[in-house]
């Protein structure tokens, strides 16, 4: 077991690497070596569906000559290939094109420390366990009165990490655990069935919702969801449970990416230092904390990592940028290069959240004459050009600030800007995914109905 988590020979590795590549005629390189391991369990009507565990380490190499650069990338980890990898690499970057924004990351950017994120749960369960969680849930889902069928549950367990090394004197590894359970459920007979589910991931078990809890859940969801009516089109208050309510801060950083700002091919391009959100608003990017589901202490490039605040007091206050996009335009690079052993650094976020507003979820709804409460959505019809919004969606008709009989086929629809502006934040952030966010508030969408 402790093998799995020893990841000196992949530094070994990719020291070599770096080696390999200036002998061949790089001007600059780095490596990243990637280690994965996966055991999942899933459990249908009692008897378990499916088994399944995978190991697999990866590298990748990507060097530059000049202002040409090049990546390869191999899972065989046998020394005798290191030299030919290198060469090869440094042939292709001498016949790529020229990328003028291409490097490494400026060294007074690298992480000089690397902070304890309590990233590893070295207790990971066998597969007896695994299938034993599965079955938990599923028994407790089963066990809902109006739930007729499962839809399976699931148990797993995985660890992840990297070493990253560079030419320019930047060295560094994490490791990463993952746990996770989940549970189907389905209720009602023939035409008239409908199916929800729940889950919990987290990097330690002792984190993890008890399985007996995300069963019941599932289950409690599925029959809440039973004899749907439809509603006609019209204006209301909308509001997007916790549970999908990250859904629109994952909507506001993929339009804050710095590719989609260099390419200008998102609708907030010329929006930085401009109120989108009302004041007191403020949405949080960390990769800095702990346990949390994509915390590491630094990011694909070696830069150190910080809390941020991408939207302070409802005002935009920067980009996700990595290197490559900071350079394109004109900024230095913020911490969120991300990157595969196969593929060039790029940006990405970490741990986001929409910080918590002051008011109960009864208190936000409850007067609302009539509205629409959101916990499912479908499809993925925000477009990050022109900010137009329009998704299926399933959930609650809201009557006198009470949610009342469930409703679904419905389009919510609007602009994300307009949404932006009228976003009320509840007080029930939980840290449950990588991007959180409270129960939300939201006016003037329409209603696509009958």
């Amino acid at each position: 077991m402790d093998s799995l988590f020893d990841q000196s020979a992949l530094q070994t590795l990719a020291d070599r690497l770096i080696k390999a590549a200036r002998a061949a005629g790089a001007d600059a390189a780095d490596a990243v070596a990637m280690r994965s391991v996966s055991q999942s369990v899933d459990v249908r009507d009692g008897a378990v569906e499916e088994s399944q565990r995978a190991e697999g380490n990866d590298v990748g190499l990507r060097v530059m000559v000049g202002k040409k650069q090049a990546v390869v990338s191999t899972n065989d980890l046998s020394s005798d290939g290191v030299n030919a990898l290198a060469e090869r690499a440094v042939a292709m970057a001498r016949v790529a094109p020229e990328d003028r924004y291409a490097g490494l990351a400026d060294q007074d950017l690298l992480a000089k420390s690397f902070p304890d994120l309590d990233l590893i749960d070295r207790e990971l369960p066998d597969t007896a366990a695994l299938e034993a969680m599965a079955r938990r849930a599923e028994e407790a889902g089963r066990a809902v009165k109006g739930v007729t069928k499962s839809g399976g549950a699931g148990a797993s367990v995985g660890i992840g990490g990297m070493v990253l090394v560079t030419s320019h004197g930047f060295s560094g590894s994490y490791l990463g655990s993952r746990h996770s359970v989940s549970m189907q459920a389905i209720a009602g007979e023939g035409t008239g069935m409908e199916t929800d589910y729940d889950f919990s991931s987290a990097l330690h078990a002792t984190d993890l919702d008890d399985p007996e809890k995300i069963g019941r859940t599932a289950g409690e969801k599925a029959v809440a969801r039973l004899n749907p009516r439809k509603v006609s089109t019209r204006k209301v208050p909308v509001v997007f449970d916790w549970s999908i309510a990250g859904s629109i801060v994952g909507h506001l950083v993929s339009a804050i990416n710095g590719s989609a700002i260099a390419r200008k091919t998102s609708f907030l391009k010329d929006k930085m230092g401009e109120r989108l959100f009302a004041a007191g608003i403020n949405i949080i990017d960390d990769p800095l904390r702990k346990r949390g589901l994509r915390s590491r202490p630094f990011d694909a490039e070696g830069v150190a990592g910080k809390r941020m605040a991408l939207i302070e007091d409802g005002v935009l206050k920067t980009w996700i940028l990595d290197s490559a996009t900071g350079r394109e335009l004109g900024l230095a690079t913020t911490g969120h290069a991300g990157r595969s052993a196969s593929s060039t650094p790029s940006p990405s976020p970490t741990n986001l959240h929409l910080e918590a507003g002051k008011l109960s979820p009864e208190e936000l709804i409850k007067d609302i004459d009539e509205g629409f409460y959101v916990t499912d959505l479908i499809g993925s019809g925000a477009n990050m050009v022109t900010g137009d919004y329009s998704r299926g969606a399933a959930g609650f008709w809201i009557e006198k600030g009470q949610r009342t009989y469930p409703v679904s086929e419905v389009t919510i629809a609007g602009h994300m800007l307009d949404m932006f502006r009228t976003v009320t934040p509840a007080n029930n952030l939980r840290f449950r995914y990588g991007t959180n966010a409270p129960t939300v508030r939201l006016e003037g969408l329409t209603i696509a109905g009958v």
